[in-house]
């Protein structure tokens, strides 16, 4: 079979290993010697890797100014930031934080050359105004394994209340100059924000895995990923939190997402998740965690009563997925060699079809184990209500998702879900 053709956006320079923070120093200065240090409001700064960080800077002769994101990020928050320091000879932008931080270190150095507000420059939300992709290097340091916005070409901002939104501001030449992905810093990452943001970084690899733009690459990539991900998710919340050999493996899985998500796309998951993120204050990672089992099991459902070759073969990715995750559970397993056993006698094809039904399901079962596992809370303690599911649905983008679902079908996947509320 010919391999189709497709394209491949560039990567990052990356470092990534134990110690790779020590050379951060010599990084910075290949690009200049005056930076803006952009970092969250303490978890980096309270830290003992922060005293060497700056002395790693004094060392080099590196002169910085700094400021600290606090919230997802918003375009007043960069519009501000970019007009204080547009004048102020910035050689290099550095962001060492979560999402939100690299996010706004993105989108910063994408505006630091540029006139008008970056919401002009916006998807969806802005006036049209075209990027010409021109920046100020930028430097990407996550200190938890979630967005991969370390390797994407978007950086995400967004606006709460009745008319909020998020939205990202995207060019090809927005990916970091460079991805320096340091496993000690993700140790200090509490449990909860290691929950979330690991649903994120399994659901970013899924949907990418499954993307109607999926490609040879990012199937290999993704499928690597989440080989690392079943054994190390739960480990990291619980006690793996202090391993660095678990760390590692989720920094890479995060950072593969990144990758994976920047060149085929995600799904309804996330359609979704910008939606009630731009109207709810709460976390993407939440969303995403509380969303993922239900529009899986719904994307599988559909794609198995609309059966073509197309939607088979999609099918079966779910259901390898599934089949990679299946000895989680030993109990999983005993059934599996039930059902086969009771099936012999059938044709090939019939058993190969109901085969990858059964992968299927080991896959949303996991999914709903993880979720348990990593209290994901449900979205009704954010203020979500009935009555706002009908606009919630149908604002709702499939993006790239393997089956397009219709308002009604999300609505309803909506309703399950606060069915379940305790």
């Amino acid at each position: 079979m010919m391999v189709e053709s497709f394209q491949f956006s560039k990567t990052p320079k990356i470092l990534f290993g134990v110690g790779k923070l020590e050379v951060i120093g010599d990084i910075i200065s290949f690009y200049g010697q005056s930076i803006l240090l952009i970092t969250g409001s303490k978890s980096f700064t309270a830290s003992t890797h922060w005293s060497n960080f700056i002395q790693l800077l004094s060392d080099c002769n590196i002169q910085y100014s700094k400021i600290e994101v606090k919230n997802e990020p918003s375009p007043e928050f960069i519009d501000n930031v970019v007009m204080e320091f547009k004048n102020k000879n910035i050689q290099v932008v550095v962001a060492i934080g979560g999402g939100s931080v690299l996010d706004a270190g993105k989108a910063i150095s994408a505006m630091l050359p540029v006139e008008g507000s970056v919401i002009e420059y916006m998807e969806d939300v802005g006036t049209g105004r075209i990027h010409n992709g021109e920046k100020i290097p930028f430097i990407a340091v996550p200190t938890t394994s979630g967005t991969g916005s370390e390797a994407s070409k978007n950086a995400v901002l967004s606006t709460i209340g009745d008319k909020g939104f998020k939205k990202s501001l995207r060019h090809e030449n927005f990916v970091p100059d460079v991805a320096l992905i340091e496993p000690r810093l993700m140790l200090s990452c509490p449990p909860h924000i290691t929950a979330t943001c690991g649903m994120d970084t399994l659901t970013q690899l899924l949907e990418s895995y499954v993307s109607t733009k999926a490609t040879p690459m990012t199937d290999a990539l993704a499928f690597s990923a989440l080989a690392l991900l079943k054994y190390n998710l739960v480990p990291a919340y619980n006690e793996g939190s202090n391993n660095l050999e678990v760390r590692s493996n989720m920094a890479y899985a995060s950072l593969t997402s990144g990758i994976t998500l920047a060149n085929a796309g995600l799904g309804t998951v996330h359609g979704l998740a910008g939606v009630i993120g731009g109207y709810y204050d709460i976390p993407h990672g939440l969303i995403c965690g509380a969303l993922v089992g239900e529009i899986t099991k719904k994307n599988i459902q559909m794609l198995k009563d609309n059966q073509n070759e197309k939607n088979t073969a999609i099918l079966a990715k779910y259901g390898k997925i599934g089949e990679l995750f299946a000895n989680q559970n030993q109990d999983i397993m005993q059934n599996q060699d039930i059902i086969q056993s009771q099936d012999t006698n059938q044709s090939k094809g019939i058993k190969q079809n109901q085969d990858i039904m059964t992968n299927c399901g080991y896959l949303t079962q996991q999914i709903d184990s993880w979720k348990d596992t990593l209290k994901i809370p449900n979205l009704s303690l954010y203020g979500i209500k009935q009555e706002d599911l009908p606009k919630l649905a149908n604002e709702t983008s499939n993006r790239n998702n393997p089956y397009a679902l219709s308002p009604k079908d999300i609505e309803e996947i909506l309703k399950k879900i606060f069915q379940k509320i305790p």
